[in-house]
């Protein structure tokens, strides 16, 4: 930790002299900011109030881009600021969960922005890599995590204060999950709350925030047709990747510039259910049972070509024979290259139990 804390100071230093110096415009409206976190693991179960022998420590490295509203979805979303940064972090135990490295990138809303204050909320998500996995013969203790590739989610609620004109405060709150997306087991995944302080230092000029007309919104509808395929582990500390897929046919009007609303029909296919229900006690298997039908809501939030949705579905037809559940989610990370197609990123759950990640592409089409 000590030697990661040096070199993020190193490389911030390593800037100063452009901070002091160049005002350089292809850094326009860009930052370093560095942060150190201070916090404990969010214990799941039993096991990890046992395993968090000590608090979390942590510091990230971040480059961050702070929009102007030249284009109409900046100056929606009330000139938002993105960024990268790279995180390295205890876990509570060095022999048990050793240490992770992440880079992650994200995107920072400003609920309340003024010139020497701001309260911000901040997504982000991005690749994770743990120096400790779960080992059968030398550390079966870890139970919470099983590959060294993991993914990092991260959500933020923090205020920032501006000292000078290229200096500011941070502080704030930080939440921090990190897992496999079900890819190996175990896959519990570590889950920590942190408080953390930094600072955020300029590295190029400032520029004046656009300000246009907002043009009046037409409501429309929209239809999607979207195939995608992803893998999962089955939940018996086996090797094997099993194939999945999903069939979703999709309607959303556009309530306004950034929000829609709608719902959908879904045919998921999964190739694991035969071993799942292989165990001792489970039912006896129908090739039927690999695949599930269901209808969903959805919430759609669109910043330009890019959007984040949330479903929520309840399996009707061919239901869940696994384990019973009634009802699974989706978050997709979605992206619509031109006026008729599209991809996405989307992570299916049953509530809070993680089910599998997916790639997905379709056909979309809008009727005003």
């Amino acid at each position: 930790m000590e030697k990661a804390s040096h070199f993020m100071l190193f490389t911030l230093l390593l800037f100063l002299p452009i901070i002091g110096n160049g005002q350089v415009k292809r850094f326009e409206n860009t930052a370093l900011r560095l942060d150190g976190h201070f916090g404990y693991l969010i214990p799941e179960y039993q096991l990890f109030n046992q395993l968090a022998e000590k608090p979390i420590g942590s510091v990230e490295l971040s480059f961050q881009k702070q929009t102007s509203g030249k284009r109409f979805a900046e100056q929606l979303y009330n000139y938002p600021a993105y960024g990268l940064t790279f995180l390295y972090t205890s876990l509570g135990n060095r022999e048990a969960f050793g240490h992770e490295a992440a880079l992650y990138g994200y995107f920072m809303t400003h609920i309340i922005r003024k010139k020497w204050f701001q309260l911000n909320s901040q997504f982000g998500l991005g690749l994770g890599y743990a120096t400790k996995t779960f080992n059968l013969e030398d550390n079966y203790m870890n139970v919470a995590v099983g590959s060294r590739l993991n993914i990092h989610f991260n959500y933020k609620m923090g205020t920032t204060f501006r000292i000078t004109e290229n200096l500011s405060l941070n502080s704030g709150v930080s939440f921090s999950h990190f897992s496999n997306a079900n890819m190996a087991e175990p896959n519990l995944g570590v889950n920590t709350l942190t408080a953390y302080a930094g600072i955020n230092r300029s590295i190029g000029q400032s520029t004046d925030f656009v300000k246009t007309e907002r043009p009046k919104h037409i409501g429309s509808n929209e239809f999607a047709f979207i195939y995608a395929a992803g893998g999962k582990h089955a939940r018996a500390l086996q090797s094997t990747i099993y194939f999945t897929s999903s069939l979703s046919v999709e309607y959303k009007r556009h309530i306004s510039h950034k929000f829609r609303l709608g719902g959908g029909l879904d045919l998921f296919y999964d190739s694991s259910t035969k071993t799942e229900l292989s165990t001792p006690g489970n039912k006896a298997f129908k090739s039927s049972y690999d695949f599930r039908t269901g209808i969903h809501l959805a919430q759609e939030l669109a910043y330009g070509p890019f959007s984040f949705i949330l479903q929520e579905g309840v399996y009707v037809g061919l239901t869940n024979h696994v384990d019973g559940k009634v009802y699974y989610n989706r978050a997709i990370v979605r992206y619509r290259w031109n006026d008729h197609f599209l991809i996405h990123i989307s992570m299916k759950s049953h509530l809070h139990i993680l089910d599998y990640p997916e790639v997905g592409f379709g056909y979309w089409f809008k009727k005003s």
